[in-house]
Parts: C-alpha cells; structure tokens; sequence
C-alpha cells in the first residue's frame, strides 16, 4: 500500500503522472476495483488515471463509464485490434516482462471488465441492454473468444482465430503482470460464460419488457439472446397485438441464428461412410482423373507422347444411411430453459435429415407430444409452458409406445434428473437400455456447459454405461453421429 499512497499524495499534488510503470498499472487497476465496488468516484485515483492514460497515448473516453467500448472504437479504430485476445497475450520471446505493454493492457482491460461487471441499478432500457450485449463481446474477444460464445448465444465454438489455444483447445494462459509464470485461464474462461448470462438474465429482468416489445422503435434495438428468448417464452401468454408480434419476430431471429450454427455442426458430423456396393455416377464431377491417369500408363505411347485412355475411374459418393428414429425428451422445467431452446432447434435440423425419423416430447408435471411440430422450431417453442416440477415418468408413457425397433431408435434424454418418482424412472430407463436401444442421457446442453444433475441419476447413468453428458451442444451432436452414420 505504501505504493499506492505515494501515487495517491502526487496525484493530489498535482504531479502529472505516476513514477513508474509499476505503480501507473497499480493505479489503474486500483481504479477498476474502486469503480467495481464502490460506485462513487475516488478522486485521487481518477486524476491518477487520467494522468496514467493520457500519458501512454490512450484516450481518456477510456475512463469514462458513460462510453460503450463500441464508441471508443469507433472513435479510434486502431483500438479494436488491441482488444483482440487483449487478456491471453503471447509470452515474450526472451522472456522479459514488458511493463509498459502491461500498463497499455491494464487500462484496455479496465475499460471492458468495468463496462460489463458495473450494471449500476434501477429500470434498464433497450439501448443499454444491446449496449450491454455489445461490451460483453468485446470483452469475449479480449478473452480469445468469438462474440456470443461464452454467453451461448449462437452456439459458437468457443475459439477466435485471435485467441491462443492451448493443447486442450481451450484458452491459453494470460499475462497479468504480476510476476512469476502466467496463470493458466483455460478453466477460468468457461466458468465466466455462466456469469455473463446471470448478469445478462438481470438486466432483462429490469426492463419494463412489455412496454418496450408494444413500441416498435425501441423494440427493433433489442438484441435476441438466451437471456431474452427465455423471459419472451416465459411472457408470450401475457402479450397481445403489436408486443406479440414483435416477441415472434425477436425469437424467430433468434431460433434462426441459432439454427444455421448448428445445422453447420450436424451437416460435419452426419454424413455416413461411403457404399461401394453402388456404382458411381458416371458424370464428369465424379471423374477421379489421377486413378483415371495411374490405371491407364500401361497405355502411354513414348513416340507420340500421349496417353490413350481406354477406361475411365469415376469416385464413390454414394453414403451408407438406415433409416433411424431419434426421440428427443426434453425437461421443460424453469431450470433447463436454455436446454428446450437449443435443443428444440437441434431436433428440427435432425428432422430435415433423410432417413431420420424424429420425435420430440416436452414434459414438466405432464408430457405434450410436440412431433407434429418438430420440422419448425419457431412453432414447438411458441407451444412449450416453460416452468413447474418435474415427473418424468410422464414423458416415459409417451416415449416407450414409440420405440419400435430398439436396434434402430436412440433416446436422447434431457434433464437435471432432480425427480420425484426417482426409481420408477431410472428402471424405464434401465429397460430402454437393455432392450437394445441407444439411450443418451444429457445433463446440459448448453454453451457455458454448466448445469446441476441430481448425483443419484449420474451414479446409477455410470453404472448402467450410460454416462451423463454436460457441456456444449456440440457434445451431443458428436455422440449422434455414430448413430446417423
């Protein structure tokens, strides 16, 4: 603190800048924590800043909170490429410290984490809710991260070309400047994605949603998100006329975003492995032209130079598919909301799929049917009542009439499995399992990937050889390709 005190007495002095890079990092962080906690102004610590600011060649809208980083980019758009992957750093080469780099960082750094973690209080409107949005990607890019991908709200991959990826593929470690080797983040990283949705969830909640939806200026400002598209569905029974619609149209941008994000993800995984027992096309896209020159050579004329083809080699593209039956349960209970979206829109993709016959059922205290509907995610979600208990056995009555042919069927079971009726459901989905079915119990398919599953349910999953999956939705679309292909 001695430090601190010598740069607080010299800002209140009037010295222009802190004496050394140590403490004009010192100074600036100090700042960010004072703003963090305690929302009124530290005088001595804004001069400081101020000071610290202008004398690295930043601009000083840096230190105002009334500024979204979009604005400060906008006004400086050498700046958006300092953000990038601005908190996983490369080490230095020699590896010295670069304190000044460091100092540049600190106030970059202090500006995104303030704009997002400093929500202050009251009524929020449109424009400072997609203001909000808006600071929390770019401090997803500062993390190495594409915009949307730590809240989950396109279901991203979690890796921007800016980022450093690390042997796991998640992100490196970052340099904070405090000496010493730098922190690993790849762990820390995921569990901020859950935290920007919390602060997210929030601020949707202190808007006066209704008033802003029946207003069509101010409900074009609206940016789709997990966050919003749940208070939508949780509110659509309460809205009429001009706020109903506009509610469709946000979630139809949403669903849509989302939709062509995963239907990416599924296209990779489900394509079967080739049939050679069907002759290939014989078209000139399919012509394999170096088998075609290899088989052939036998013909070459060394006189003319010239290769007389007598055969032509044309490529398998034909792919191995069974006709399959996928059934989707998915709990629609308060707690798995982000579950029923996403995988709402995962089971319309699999349903445009050839071959693949999809059945969707939602259940809370009572199971609804929503199969007729499955093609169009739109329309499953407008019937869903999100929220109440949960009986799973309900869903089960729905489920086993539908399972066939076990050896073609998967069950793909969605919950945090905190039941009621615990053993009379564990044993249905026992006698799913060994009846030859593939059954998949899924935990959370979210993109943050965190979410509670009842450890009884997990145990006995385990011990069944079934395990749980938790995490991202790409999770489950990798087990399904084994049973698409």
């Amino acid at each position: 603190m001695s430090e601190l005190s010598v740069v607080e007495g010299g800002a209140e002095d009037g010295a222009p800048v802190p004496d050394s890079d140590e403490n004009r990092r010192q100074v600036l962080y100090w700042r960010l924590l004072a703003r963090l906690f305690d929302p009124e102004e530290q005088a001595s610590l804004e001069s400081a800043s101020v000071a610290v600011v202008e004398d690295i060649g930043l601009p000083v809208a840096l230190l105002d909170p009334a500024t979204s980083v979009d604005s400060v980019v906008q006004r400086h758009p050498e700046l958006a490429a300092d953000f990038d992957g601005l908190m996983t750093p490369e080490p230095d080469a020699d590896g010295e410290r670069d304190r000044a780099a460091e100092v540049r960082r600190a106030a970059l750094a202090s500006k995104v984490l303030l704009s997002v973690f400093s929500t202050g209080s009251g009524t929020v409107t449109a424009e400072q809710l997609a203001r909000w949005q808006s600071d929390a990607g770019w401090l997803e890019r500062a993390l190495g991260c594409r915009p949307g991908d730590l809240r989950g709200g396109r279901g991203g991959t979690g890796r921007a070309g800016a980022g450093r990826a690390g042997a796991d593929g998640g992100v490196g470690p970052t340099g904070t400047g405090l000496g010493g080797p730098a922190p690993d983040l790849s762990r820390l990283i995921p569990e901020i994605g859950p935290e920007l949705g919390s602060i997210e969830a929030g601020l949707v909640q202190r808007m006066h949603l209704r008033e802003v939806l029946a207003d069509p200026a101010l409900a074009s400002r609206l940016t789709p998100s997990m966050s919003l598209i749940e208070q939508l569905l949780r509110d659509k029974n309460n809205l009429s006329g001009v706020a109903l619609a506009n509610a469709k149209a946000l979630i139809r941008r949403y669903v849509d975003e989302v939709t062509e994000v995963l239907r990416t993800q599924v296209e990779k995984a489900s394509a079967g492995e080739l049939d050679r027992s069907v002759p290939p096309k014989r078209v000139f896209r399919n012509l394999d032209l170096d088998r075609t020159i290899w088989k052939n050579l036998t013909n070459w004329d060394p006189e003319e130079e010239r290769l007389y083809v007598d055969r032509l080699y044309y490529r398998h593209t034909s792919r191995r598919t069974t006709p399959q039956r996928l059934i989707v349960v998915v709990d629609q209970s308060g707690s798995m909301v982000d579950s029923m979206v996403n995988c709402t829109i995962l089971a319309s993709i699999f349903a445009g799929l050839p071959k693949v016959d999809v059945h969707l059922i939602a259940y809370d205290t009572q199971a609804l049917d929503l199969t007729p509907w499955a093609h169009d995610p739109f329309e499953t979600l407008l019937r869903t009542q999100l929220g109440g208990g949960t009986d799973g056995t309900v869903a089960m009555a729905l489920t086993q009439p539908k399972i066939a042919e076990p050896r073609n069927t998967v069950v793909v079971w969605i919950s945090d499995f905190y039941e009621w009726r615990t053993d009379e459901l564990f044993e249905s989905m026992a006698a799913i399992h060994r009846s030859g079915a593939k059954f998949i119990p899924v935990g959370s398919v979210t993109s943050s990937g965190r979410g509670s599953v009842n450890p009884w349910f997990r145990e006995k999953f385990k011990d069944l050889g079934t395990p749980v999956i938790s995490g991202h939705i790409k999770k489950l679309v990798h087990e399904l390709k084994s049973f698409l292909t």
